[in-house]
């Protein structure tokens, strides 16, 4: 599948202003909740023993709308030159084995280069599953994938692999809210801390590790744990954030596949005094690391994207669409645009004038100018010609963002948009969730496209592949809509 290829560019170069405004902190008492009680051995005896029927029915369909969903942005990440470089590394590294590198028709590797290669594919293009509440997980990247490459070289079943899914989810997400998001204000890319202990607990689980080994292998990941914000601040080297996926799916494989053989880590990896909690965040809750552990199913939290951008861009972007949509305006109408949103959105998304499309990706003043202009929904949208297009540069660049005033300023996704026309009239819009969040979740017809989107690349002159590989995507969704019945992963094979 092709699809127009960004160029790299060099350095962004921030004004003084909007670099003051990147690099506020919110101010709150530092915070420690709850005491260190033995709170890794909790969730390893809860992912070691999980099974499929103790897993409730919206759950499992949840998981599997996320398997789906994770698929399709790893085929369309794979075309990407960023995951080329990766794909060709591990080529140059990796084992022939059983375990399928997505997008590239029956490329076969041990499970280790395959997680990483399919994990940086899954966030290549900011397409990938995450959470609201926001945890700083990434379910898909980062558990899916190492355990679709492990179920591959193991020969598991569909229901295995869901099983093993929702425990690794659950252990991590519970994880990503214990840091009350504090490693990011740290300078640490949260999924990249996160993730490899969802991908470990997975792993160990599909694998039928005990408690003692899924123990090892939750410490083995702590120290896996990395990811720096760096690039948001530096405006380049973007490349990056889409190893900190690659590397913590890779890490679970790691982890699981050394603490099989006998291999230790600490068993309290997460609440020690220098675990991961102590070490990686000023802030955190250790109650939160058990809280309803087996009765509150936090997969449920999992929300989908539909455009090709930061999560901090969705609502602005969604709102955005809706007031042209209403009034019936277009981009060159607009005389000026603010957006009002969180001191997350403030700190690390405030990026007037971006140079490259990754950073234009990271950019809330960058996406929305696009999405006047363009169908942000389709992610071939955001290509290096957005970056040369008059219109949407001088939209971006004249676009004022503000903090929301409390308590909406550490809100998830709270954001409001403000449009002026050069006619006189404005209009604004408040808006908390898009279409994909938990409470507005898409169906499965919208999430069937969404599929076919990323997958299918239909070539104006030959149409019969066209409908060739619609036909098989089509198949594929299918496939997953019927998972737990299906005894093997062999058919996923590009």
């Amino acid at each position: 599948m092709a699809c127009a290829l960004p160029a790299l560019v060099p350095t962004l170069v921030y004004s003084e202003e909007s670099k003051s405004q990147a690099e506020q902190k919110p101010e709150h008492p530092h915070r420690i909740v709850g005491q260190a009680n033995g709170q890794t051995m909790a969730l390893v005896h809860f992912s070691s023993n999980l099974q499929y029927e103790q897993i409730p029915k919206e759950v499992i369909e949840r998981a599997k709308d996320t398997l789906a969903d994770t698929l399709a942005s790893a085929i369309f990440g794979s075309t990407l030159p960023w995951s080329q470089m990766i794909a060709s590394y591990c080529q140059d590294i990796g084992k022939p084995g059983k375990s399928q590198v997505l997008g590239l028709h029956n490329v076969r590797f041990e499970p280790s280069s395959t997680a990483l290669a399919n994990g940086a594919f899954t966030h290549a293009f900011e397409l990938d599953n995450l959470t609201k509440p926001n945890s700083g997980s990434h379910p898909g990247a980062t558990v899916f994938i190492p355990l679709l490459a492990m179920a591959q070289a193991r020969g598991c079943s569909g229901k295995e692999l869901l099983t093993a899914f929702v425990a690794g989810t659950e252990v991590m997400i519970r994880i990503g809210l214990s840091t009350l998001h504090s490693q990011e204000e740290h300078g640490f890319h949260a999924p990249g801390t996160t993730g490899p202990f969802g991908s470990a607990a997975a792993c160990a689980r599909l694998m039928g590790l005990n408690e003692d080994q899924t123990a090892n292998a939750m410490g083995l990941a702590a120290s896996c744990a990395g990811g720096l914000l760096e690039f948001a601040m530096a405006g380049n080297g973007a490349m990056v954030k889409r190893l900190h996926m690659g590397r913590a799916a890779q890490a679970g494989v790691l982890s699981s596949s050394l603490a099989q053989k006998g291999f230790t880590g600490p068993h309290s990896a997460l609440e020690g005094r220098f675990g991961f909690l102590n070490v990686f965040c000023p802030d955190h809750d250790f109650e939160r690391l058990t809280s309803n552990l087996g009765t509150e199913w936090l997969t449920l939290t999992t929300m989908h994207k539909r455009y090709a951008c930061h999560i901090t861009a969705h609502t602005p972007v969604e709102s955005a669409q809706a007031l042209k949509a209403e009034f019936g305006f277009n981009g060159e109408d607009i005389e000026s645009l603010t957006i009002e949103c969180n001191e997350r959105s403030m700190r690390a998304n405030n990026i007037p004038v971006p140079k490259d499309i990754l950073i234009g990706q990271y950019s809330v003043q960058f996406c929305v100018a696009l999405s006047m202009f363009r169908n942000p929904v389709d992610p071939r949208s955001f290509n290096d010609s957005a970056l040369l297009d008059e219109r949407i540069m001088k939209l971006c660049a004249k676009t004022v963002m503000k903090l929301i005033p409390p308590p909406d300023h550490r809100s998830d996704m709270t954001s409001v948009v403000h449009i002026k026309l050069k006619n006189g009239q404005e209009f604004s819009k408040r808006s908390s969730a898009f279409l994909g969040t938990p409470e507005r979740p898409l169906d499965k017809n919208a999430l069937r496209e969404k599929f076919v989107l990323l997958t299918v690349n239909k070539s104006p002159t030959d149409l019969k592949s066209n409908q060739s590989q619609s036909n098989k995507m089509n198949l594929w969704f299918d496939k997953i809509q019927n998972l737990e019945n299906e005894k093997n992963l062999t058919w996923i094979d590009g």
